[in-house]
């Protein structure tokens, strides 16, 4: 039985979330199966990283999506299965598509790879090029189609953070969250980096919930 996760910003193969999912299943079964949390680390290019994950989706099979900070908007255009959000970043592609200009100022893209300075291992390398940036524009619209607000009939379910940073930059918004998904979230006192007591207390056992909704409409 695969969960699959799908990281953040940054975020890759070791990841601390998915790390901490794994341990608690590794010695359980659901409904006689093992469960599997695979995380595998996509490109930054929003359209190569759909490709990936699209490949990945038809090889695993997910009975659940998890998508963590801008890795939200990736899960979200998962069609067809039920989604965690840890954190979305739902203005995170407005923040990219509308900084694109910015990155032909010599030094910008230098700054911007210092203030998100990515951790070593197995991790997504950020590329802020023009180019790129703009498809996060075209990346919004897709996942549009596939909120409840745009008509989806696929299962949604968020965390947010009291403490979430991000909320004064406005990557990270409970009234955006709330106009194309409705009040199906919880806010933990906490960080945008979901602490290990939450995913304990609240990841893990809404994990257990989404999959008793699943075995009961299968």
């Amino acid at each position: 039985m695969n969960i699959l996760y799908v990281h953040g910003m940054g975020g890759g193969g070791d990841s601390r979330i998915p790390r901490l999912l794994n341990e608690y299943f590794q010695d359980k079964e659901y409904d006689g199966r093992k469960v599997n949390v695979v995380v595998r680390t996509y490109d930054f290019d929003p359209e190569i990283g759909r490709q990936q994950l699209l490949s990945w989706f038809d090889e695993l099979k997910p009975v659940l999506v998890i998508g963590e900070s801008l890795g939200a908007i990736q899960a979200i255009r998962l069609r067809g299965v039920p989604h965690i959000l840890v954190s979305p970043s739902l203005g995170a592609p407005r923040n990219l598509y509308g900084r694109a200009w910015a990155v032909c100022i010599p030094g910008v893209s230098l700054i911007m790879h210092l203030i998100f300075r990515v951790k070593k291992g197995d991790r997504q390398k950020l590329k802020f090029r023009r180019k790129i940036m703009l498809k996060y524009r075209a990346h919004w619209e897709d996942a549009l189609k596939n909120m409840p607000a745009g008509g989806s009939h696929d299962y949604f379910y968020a965390f947010f953070g009291t403490h979430d940073h991000y909320m004064k930059q406005g990557i990270v918004r409970l009234d955006l969250y709330e106009k194309y998904f409705g009040k199906s979230y919880t806010v933990y006192e906490g960080t945008h980096f979901m602490e290990e007591k939450h995913v304990k207390n609240l990841l893990i056992p809404k994990i257990l919930e989404t999959l008793d909704l699943c075995s009961k409409t299968e």
